[in-house]
């Protein structure tokens, strides 16, 4: 498929959180922006009166736009910073620098320090970031110096300078702010142990000093002291909505490929993320027309290739969701848990959206295209003679056997018809007898069909398994339908198609999309049927004590209802009420029968 308009692009982008590129006729970035929500901050481009001479003229050089659906807000921050420093797009005036994010870093030596930092250097220590708010790496710095004695001098604490007695403690010593480990006052090990903490509070667990920090609020507030208070509350708030993971950006993951993949009968959809430096750079996916039936494994090796040789890609190592062969060059990792796993399903949540957008605007631009891509993808799944244009699915709805009633809901070319979906009430059966019921309303409903003329469904779906769909075939033999129609059975556990006179099922892919339109007409035919039969349950129960009463019949019974909302309200009403609703007659015998009740 062709590279649609922007009016069909616009129409289709999520509702979700992420990064957009517009690019020129050329193909060239020119614009790279976030957004909470993509399809509102993207149309609004194109729908308001811009009153900036620059956005004006970024419009109209908009040939293609390109998006990245990510987890949360700041995620889209961090790698709308990623893009614009690697593309330098032209409209872009912010981030072009090589400014970056602050990051929390402790220190790979021995009493490691903690301090914030906004380079990267590998192997250097531990990096916890980016921050998209330098007022939470404060406010985090703070309470880590509140409740652990740090020191922040840059001395070479080895073994055999702090027993040669060559450091002395510093002012900070005095003031209790270090405990002197330039001098032994403090051995490594219980040093590494208030990293360790810190390591937790890094990563969001703080729920103690969070306890900690309003204990102390409140202490303040009751002392009088409510500037001392506000602080301590404003850290709260921030600690409260601290985010400590991105998925954007990982220091631990530098250097690598994502490749993830999403296919249907016809096509596969394989994203590619470029990470470099713990950053990702770029996300691309490429849509593969399927030529025979081939796997995902296959396709995946495939794309990979085609992707790596169209951006240059020389990584050594590649992210997969399931083992491939690339040779022995590339490292190929799949990964189960983690950092990794996270941005592995990051990539995989990318191909989803492509391939759901890539739907939405096929059937815009060729809504026909569509359904008969699937109305002859059903035909070759289900094994039918022809094109099911027109199906019917059939559902019992009883509960403990009460108001026995069944739906038929229909679909004409894959959607649903609404118009022509039928309820039945359960005339001639005794008690909760399923097949017995389904056997009454298929002979109705087909009965009514022949009689007036109407056209026929090419396919029957019965909600069950063989019994029911032997009911079923009792009908159309008596109407002289078998064969006339395709009539099959689909058992609820296993999602298994059942046929007439074939004991063995048949078991449909659970990707296809031959079985998600099965499954959702037996869903509607559920909730039509089970919706109907609680209407009538509550009607019911509501309408017959009204309707016991002498000479009170259907009619006067909604009159009441319609005027007094509910039936305890006719009961508690009084004559003249009754007889400003239904007359002098019907009043009497609906206050005297409630009025002697009441007495006896």
């Amino acid at each position: 498929m062709d590279t649609p308009d922007l009016e069909i692009q616009l129409k289709t982008l999520p509702n979700q959180p992420g990064v957009y590129q517009y690019y020129d006729k050329e193909g060239t970035v020119i614009y790279v922006g976030k957004a909470k929500n993509l399809k509102k901050r993207v149309s609004s481009y194109f729908t308001k009166n811009h009153d900036y001479g620059k956005t004006k003229v970024l419009v109209k050089k908009i040939a293609n736009i390109k998006h990245i659906v990510v987890d949360t807000e700041t995620d889209a921050l961090l790698l709308e910073n990623n893009l614009i420093k690697k593309y330098q797009p032209r409209y872009n005036v912010m981030l072009k620098d090589d400014k970056s994010y602050p990051w929390i870093c402790i220190k790979k030596e021995r009493f490691p320090r903690v301090f914030s930092t906004r380079r990267v250097f590998k192997n250097s220590g531990e990096y916890f970031g980016p921050y998209t708010s330098v007022k939470t790496v404060h406010t985090l710095l703070d309470l880590i110096k509140g409740l652990y004695a740090l020191r922040t001098c840059n001395y070479d604490l080895a073994e055999e300078k702090i027993k040669a007695g060559k450091y002395k403690v510093c002012l900070e010593y005095h003031l209790g702010n270090c405990k002197g480990p330039c001098e032994g006052y403090e051995t490594e090990e219980a040093y590494n142990e208030n990293i360790k903490a810190i390591k937790e509070i890094l990563k969001g667990n703080f729920k103690d000093s969070l306890s900690q920090f309003k204990a102390q609020m409140k202490a303040y507030a009751e002392n009088m002291q409510f500037e001392e208070a506000q602080k301590i509350k404003e850290k709260l708030e921030i600690l409260e909505n601290y985010q400590a993971k991105s998925t954007i950006v990982n220091p631990k993951i530098s250097n690598v490929d994502v490749f993830s993949i999403m296919s249907d009968e016809s096509y596969g959809y394989v994203n590619f993320l470029q990470l470099s430096y713990g950053s990702i750079i770029r996300s691309h996916t490429l849509e593969i027309k399927k030529k025979l039936d081939e796997t995902d494994d296959v396709l995946l090796e495939l794309a990979i290739t085609e992707i790596r040789q169209r951006f240059n890609s020389n990584s050594k190592e590649v992210y997969v969701p399931f083992k491939i062969d690339l040779g022995e060059k590339i490292k190929v990792t799949v990964p189960k848990l983690g950092d990794k796993k996270h941005i592995l399903d990051l990539s995989l949540r990318n191909a989803k959206y492509y391939r759901m957008e890539r739907f939405k605007q096929m059937k815009i631009v060729d809504p026909d295209r569509h359904a008969n891509r699937i109305m002859a993808q059903m035909k070759a799944d289900l094994r039918l003679s022809e094109e099911p244009r027109h199906i019917e699915c059939f559902d019992n709805s009883n509960i403990q056997g009460t108001n026995p009633v069944a739906a038929c809901v229909v679909f004409k070319n894959g959607k649903p018809s609404k118009k022509d979906y039928r309820h039945f009430n359960i005339k001639t059966v005794e008690g909760p007898d399923d097949f017995a019921s389904m056997e009454e309303v298929v002979y109705r409903r087909y009965k009514r069909l022949v009689e007036e003329e109407q056209p026929l469904p090419q396919l029957i779906i019965i909600d069950g398994g063989k019994g029911q769909l032997s009911s079923a075939l009792k009908s159309l033999d008596i109407l002289n339908l078998r064969g006339k129609i395709a009539i099959v059975g689909i058992a609820k556990r296993l999602e298994e198609l059942f046929y007439p006179n074939d004991p063995i099922p048949l078991y449909l892919d659970k990707k296809s999309e031959t079985l998600k339109i099965i499954q959702q007409l037996r869903n509607e035919a559920h909730r039509f049927g089970i919706e109907h039969h609680r209407n009538r349950r509550s009607k019911n129960a509501l309408n017959t004590e009204l309707e016991t009463i002498q000479g009170i019949g259907e009619k006067t019974v909604v009159e009441l209802l319609k005027h007094f909302k509910s039936a305890k309200r006719v009961a508690n009403a009084k004559l003249d009420e009754l007889e400003d609703v239904v007359g002098a007659s019907r009043a009497e015998k609906v206050y005297n029968y409630y009025h002697e009740k009441s007495q006896s």
